[in-house]
């Protein structure tokens, strides 16, 4: 009779020689794992485990099985294969992260033994200390390290992925909890449908780390250059959503068909700024001017942010060309304001920074403190009068126009989010500086000298009443 011991031995050397593609049907034998668009995501999560890929991305309409696949199985086949592998489970809240780990527990209870000593659903192990960790949104995960992180579903609904705050708050969970969890050659899954184009996946992809990652987009609806070979229009999975009901999805969601079904997901559009008008590019020319304009908050962790953006012109285009915000307590934001400096001009030459002066006195000692801060830079502040919508309209007219980029970077959709939710969004710090500092930018033209023909100087104004120069 074999011991408990040669049984788990026997059960790992078995899962070592079974493809996934074979587990699988012996597993769920009555769940269809022949259906060509979950053997797609299937060949690459084998890239997983071969560690050809490291991370991977797998977008899907609702209801097409890849929680089912990729989230409660393919860990499970995993920790089959290695007893000791450690799985972080994400989703948008501790519940849903608990009831994926919950189904993964009880299949994985079938398969191999189990530590009797940790059984909990969010935090359950294999007797080689294995096992898998549940977190939502904000939930900590110190104390343990990631072989296998795996995010399935971090935003709920359409008004969390409308909020900047809560994008923010998935961002920082993201990068300041999950990702530092991660071990020597640890593997990350993404999977989500695309409420926003500033949710998690598209700051990952507009960020340095974006070209590490393998993207699956697998519409409900076939378009130009399928993946899976389908003829334009044909349905992703028929057998349960046919042209007929996708048709019907589509007339009852409107725009929001185009993000969960078709992973396109398109931002509203503001009584100023359209998406449209704000393409990304992924150069700004050289010899170009720039502004900076810095909207200060002062409160770290709440209040409204600080945001400073850098804004190019050249050629007769005007360029989004950097944006650094956060929320910082004053002595934390002074500090990133003169790094900021400092690091434009190792990036781009002369920068000309310019800063609001409030009312009464503590405003003129808030400016004079600025223009001391930024000492050896061009700097000035000076009152702000009028609506935030006529200092924006300058650029909106431009942007309207087809004169306006946007640098592309890890801030950019956020940016381009602001901007199109302008003026009823929640903050609008960033439109604010990227308008008043293109407002400076075109008040004082002069003309190009030299053989530079597609930059223009900006001369500063003489300095008059209520101006602070450094």
């Amino acid at each position: 009779m074999l011991t408990a011991a040669w049984e788990q031995a026997l059960s790992e050397k078995i899962a070592n020689k079974t493809t996934f593609a074979d587990w699988l049907l012996h597993v769920s034998p009555e769940l269809h794992w022949d259906w060509p668009y979950i053997r797609y995501a299937r060949e690459h999560l084998d890239q997983i485990t071969s560690g050809e890929i490291h991370k991977l991305m797998i977008f899907m309409p609702p209801q097409h099985g890849k929680s089912a696949l990729a989230t409660i199985r393919y860990p499970v086949y995993r920790l089959e294969r290695d007893p000791s592998l450690r799985v972080i489970v994400g989703a948008y809240n501790q519940f849903l992260s608990e009831k994926f780990s919950r189904q993964a527990r009880r299949l994985a209870s079938y398969r191999m033994q189990l530590s009797p000593e940790r059984t909990a659903a969010y935090d359950w192990e294999t007797q080689q200390d294995g096992g898998m960790r549940a977190a939502g949104v904000g939930s900590g995960v110190t104390g343990i390290g990631g072989d296998l992180i795996i995010i399935d579903d971090p935003v709920k609904s359409r008004e969390e992925a409308e909020s900047q705050a809560y994008r923010d708050r998935v961002w920082d969970w993201y990068s300041n909890d999950l990702y530092t969890r991660q071990g020597p050659d640890c593997a990350f899954i993404l999977i989500m449908t695309r409420w926003h184009k500033d949710d998690l996946a598209g700051r990952i992809l507009d960020s340095d780390d974006g070209p590490n990652w393998t993207v699956i987009s697998l519409p409900a609806e076939a378009e130009p250059g399928d993946p899976l070979g389908r003829a334009i229009g044909e349905a992703l999975c028929p057998t349960r959503f046919d042209v007929p009901a996708l048709a019907d999805f589509r007339r009852t969601l409107g725009r929001d068909y185009h993000a969960l079904y078709q992973q396109q997901p398109r931002a509203r559009e503001g009584g100023m700024f359209k998406e449209i008008w704000l393409p990304l590019v992924d150069a700004v020319p050289a010899r170009a001017q720039r502004v900076r304009w810095w909207d200060k908050g002062a409160t770290a962790g709440g209040g409204d942010p600080t945001a400073g953006v850098l804004v190019a012109y050249a050629g007769g285009i005007t360029y989004i060309e950097d944006v650094v915000r956060g929320q910082w307590a004053a002595g934390e934001r002074d500090a990133i304001i003169r790094h900021a400096a400092e690091k434009d001009a190792e990036t781009f030459g002369p920068v000309t920074y310019w800063g609001e002066q409030e009312p009464g006195a503590s405003g003129k000692d808030a400016a004079a403190a600025f223009v001391k801060l930024l000492a050896g830079f061009s700097v000035y502040t000076e009152p702000t009068t009028g609506s935030k919508e006529t200092a924006c309209d300058p650029l909106a007219s431009q942007a309207e126009a087809g004169n306006v980029r946007v640098k592309r970077a890890a801030w950019s959709s956020a940016f381009i989010s602001e901007a199109c939710d302008f003026p009823s969004g929640k903050h609008d710090d960033q439109i604010e500086s990227a308008a008043r500092a293109f407002n400076k930018l075109a008040r004082y033209p002069a003309p190009a000298s030299g053989t530079n023909t597609e930059a223009r100087q900006i001369h500063a104004p003489k300095p008059r009443s209520g101006w602070q120069r450094g």
